[in-house]
């Protein structure tokens, strides 16, 4: 499969993207030269998961920007979208059910986007603060927890979530 890059509007570069046998992601660029192990990064996760995506070859050099991967074709798009989710785990937060005690270290029991979950916050200083209302929560095992709009939590979620902000 090959597809072009777009980088801001600046030069074009073409490029296949396949797996291989090992299931790894090989891009071949424009001058023919096949790099194994490639791995797709989101340059703002968060903010904009849905635009800009390198793709990194193996030993952390970008190989191709991709400012919009929907404009990719079909089967190019979904290889870096599974790629994506095989690597990135950030569940999102529905409702916060309860706590253990409003003094950290506490359990938080949690509905989220993948089904209830159970986590230990440390402190409040693991809830990170970040742009447009989005509140990112670090739990005892460094998975994260993200808040896409902390208004839009119930009311007895905003509860709960304000005494530890």
């Amino acid at each position: 499969m090959s597809a072009t890059s777009h980088g801001g509007g600046q030069a074009t570069a073409s490029f296949e993207l396949a797996r291989d046998a090992y299931g790894r992601l090989v891009f071949t660029g424009a001058d023919g030269v096949a790099h194994e192990g490639v791995v797709p990064v989101r340059a703002f996760p968060i903010s904009a998961p849905r635009q800009g995506v390198a793709l990194m070859s193996a030993d952390g050099h970008e190989l191709a920007w991709v400012q919009d991967p929907a404009g990719l074709p079909a089967a190019i798009a979904a290889l870096i979208a599974d790629e994506l989710s095989r690597r990135e785990f950030m569940p999102e937060i529905r409702a916060i059910v309860a706590v253990s005690s409003f003094a950290t270290p506490s359990t938080w029991q949690v509905d989220t986007d993948r089904g209830r979950a159970s986590f230990v916050l440390e402190g409040e200083e693991y809830i990170r603060r970040l742009a447009g209302g989005m509140l990112l929560i670090a739990d005892s095992h460094g998975v994260h927890f993200l808040i896409r709009d902390a208004k839009a939590l119930d009311r007895a979620s905003r509860k709960i979530l304000d005494r530890f902000l």
